[in-house]
């Protein structure tokens, strides 16, 4: 399972961080190298975007599922991060192959960062079973 490690970008100014996590799947194995090379481009750009902290990326590729984890100075910085390019286009035209995806957003003290993968999966597996 490729795995971009933590990788902090930037100082926490508050004592509390918000946490963004996602769980994206693909339709098929065929999408999966469009779909990692996508990602990989957005976690350049959210590595630059202003009030990121810090992101990782882990993917499971047999099983055509990826996971993200970033920390954010507040909700404003992450809407601002999905609505610039190239991720909003990106997101639009990966739509199309996505079977489904869960987000997640949590706020923890930022002397914890970074955030660690078995909480990721925790927070996103009980958001997932209240959707059932």
């Amino acid at each position: 399972m490729p795995t971009i490690p933590w990788i902090r970008v930037g100082t926490p100014p508050h004592p509390e961080t918000l946490v963004m996590a996602s769980r994206l799947e693909v339709r098929s194995l065929r999408q999966v190298p469009g779909f990692l090379t996508a990602s990989l481009r957005l976690l350049l750009q959210a590595r630059r975007a202003p009030g990121a902290l810090g992101v990782s990326l882990q993917a499971e590729l047999f099983k055509r599922t990826f996971w993200t984890v970033s920390a954010w100075t507040d909700k404003a910085a992450v809407y601002a991060y999905s609505a610039a390019e190239p991720h909003r286009s990106t997101m639009r035209r990966q739509r199309a192959v996505m079977r489904e995806s869960t987000f997640v957003f949590w706020t923890m003290p930022a002397d914890q960062l970074p955030v660690q993968w078995d909480q990721v999966r925790d927070r996103i597996a009980r958001e997932r079973s209240t959707d059932a």
